[in-house]
């Protein structure tokens, strides 16, 4: 580990689950936020505004309760956009971005008519009048199985300070559901992003776009204490803003240090398990090499060993007046092995 994962810096650790949300998930911080998705979806869609919605799924089911994005938002086009930053590798953590996703999914569903008001509203900024409330009922009725299942999309970010060893060994992966032989999408409407950071090699000046500027400032912030003069863009100024850990209110910097003292304390027991796992991995490995290397020396052994009974017997009945033919249909040895003995 380096040590510089042991020092405070200036600015909050993105990687921890209150930095991350101190820099995105703040109604102050709704811009940068809008940046950084906008920069992630470039070509894609473009989004003008968004409102942070209530990260927990209140459900009735027991096993589904609970469930917690670190960000969960709506645009005003009606796009829903999960955004989750793990730390740390853990088992099926694949499966759990899915379960994310679907469970976003669903939740349109179970409520598709308050969904759609909710989005009206939002676009607007009104309430719904009595007589558009009257409109949209009468067209869920017209159409109601079919209304029901009309989704937006979800989209979902996975920003992961981690290998998965599920994804190919790069920085990023985007998945869509797709026809296998053609690569046509199918469904628009699921679409899942995942950043694994420690494929993300570039120095700042190999930094080109405003997308990998800030992929590079998230990876690397925690250990600076102040912005590089190459981050000019009005979006660092306010980064700066929101990251700094002297900006932090009393509340936030306790919780912003317990998470530190958390995220160190794993780092270090990661260190420690991928040292131990070295050690015994070596330890394994020259253990099995001697075992080859004995195994492999008494089949040396064995072989000259029989090789030399071979020539003894032949150097035998070679004295007893043997002919050449006779000895290699007893021994096995080639004329010219024979002639030399």
């Amino acid at each position: 580990m380096r040590n510089e994962e042991l020092t405070c810096g200036h600015f909050v650790n993105p990687f921890t689950d209150i930095g991350f949300k101190i820099i995105f998930g703040q109604p102050a911080s709704k811009e940068l936020l809008i940046t950084l998705l906008n920069e992630l979806l470039a070509g894609e869609h473009q989004i003008e505004n968004l409102t942070l919605l209530d990260k927990e799924n209140h459900s009735d089911s027991i096993a589904d309760a609970g469930i917690i994005y670190d960000l969960y938002c709506l645009t005003t086009t009606g796009e829903y956009i999960i955004v989750e930053m793990q730390n740390r590798f853990h088992s099926n953590f694949l499966d759990r971005t899915l379960f994310y996703m679907c469970r976003a999914i669903g939740r349109q569903v179970e409520n598709i008519r308050e969904k759609r008001k909710k989005e009206r509203e939002l676009r607007t900024d009104e309430p719904m009048t009595e007589e558009e409330n009257d409109l949209m009922l009468r067209e869920e009725k017209a159409d109601y199985y079919g209304a029901r299942y009309k989704l937006s999309t979800v989209y979902g970010i996975f920003l992961m300070n981690f290998r998965e060893p599920g994804l190919e060994a790069k920085f990023r992966t985007d998945t869509v559901i797709a026809d296998r032989e053609s690569g046509k999408t199918i469904n628009p409407h699921f679409r899942q992003i995942y950043l694994q950071f420690p494929y993300f090699e570039k120095e700042l000046n190999e930094c080109e776009t405003l997308y990998d500027k800030l992929i590079y400032t998230l990876k690397n912030m925690q250990h600076w204490n102040r912005m590089p003069d190459a981050l000019k863009e009005q979006v660092f100024n306010r980064l700066e803003e929101l990251a700094a850990v002297a900006n932090l209110s009393m509340e936030d910097r306790i919780a912003y240090d317990k998470a530190l003292d958390r995220y160190r304390v794993s780092r270090i027991v990661e260190e420690d398990a991928r040292r131990a796992g070295w050690k015994q991995g070596l330890e394994e490995g020259l253990e099995e090499g001697l075992k080859e290397g004995r195994e492999k020396g008494m089949a040396e052994g064995m072989e000259k060993g029989k090789s030399e009974e071979k020539r003894a017997i032949a150097h035998n009945l070679k004295a007893l007046g043997l002919t050449s033919e006779q000895i290699q249909a007893a021994t096995g040895l080639s004329a010219r092995e024979i002639d030399l003995l």
